[in-house]
């Protein structure tokens, strides 16, 4: 690790094109970042996210034609990490709750009646709103693990240009209990990556009301 600062570590991580090809991502590195990335908030504590990491040549060369315009993300990265999201997250309730009674983080009485209230309330919500939900949630970890693995010296480069029923299909991933989020492209970059502008914080600020001519900022 390179025990940067979080500002630090938000500066510097910049979406790389080109990694170094010979270099690999060790198992237990690569578990070690995605436990930290794992730490980021989700609703209700329901931690949606899932994570499939392609490293094998086989496993790249299935997607390959399924990546549109980020074959040389794929080719030359350590690894290629598609971001779920479960869509059954919400029947993990009594599993998430009943470990934080296990660690002693939560009373069993606060367990029994959260979990009652959450079970009602969610069997009442629609499949939509289960969906954005949890695809929100990824979103969250998925960024975590960008600035985690700046911090560990990798590059990254999120990728949301792929066939995605396709690539479910090419992983064996069930596409009717999982939604891709994106990939995260993961390696040692080659090249310098190009800064980027962005907008001014006036143009994208609004304090306490919009406008209700549908300008945010200026």
């Amino acid at each position: 690790m390179n025990n940067l600062s979080l500002i630090e570590a938000i500066e510097s991580r910049k979406s790389v094109k080109e990694f170094d090809s010979s270099v690999k991502i060790p198992r237990a590195e690569m578990e070690e970042m995605i436990a930290l990335a794992t730490k980021a908030p989700s609703s209700i504590n329901l931690q949606p996210w899932r994570f499939v990491i392609v490293e094998s040549e086989e496993a790249k060369a299935a997607i390959k034609d399924l990546v549109r315009f980020n074959t040389r993300q794929l080719e030359t990265s350590a690894a290629f990490i598609l971001v779920l999201s479960d869509n059954t997250h919400i029947h993990d309730i009594e599993k998430v709750y009943g470990k934080s009674v296990e660690l002693g983080y939560m009373p069993q009485e606060v367990m029994t009646t959260n979990v009652a209230a959450l079970k009602e309330s969610l069997s009442n919500a629609p499949e939509s709103y289960i969906q954005m939900q949890g695809m929100m949630d990824a979103n969250l970890a998925a960024m975590q693990l960008m600035l985690v693995a700046k911090d560990y010296g990798y590059d990254t480069n999120p990728i949301g240009g792929f066939e995605r029923d396709e690539v479910m299909a090419a992983l064996s991933i069930n596409k009717e209990r999982y939604m891709p989020v994106m990939f995260i492209a993961i390696g040692k970059g080659v090249k310098a990556p190009h800064d980027s502008s962005r907008h001014e914080l006036e143009e994208i600020i609004s304090y306490n009301y919009g406008d209700a001519a549908g300008h945010i900022g200026q």
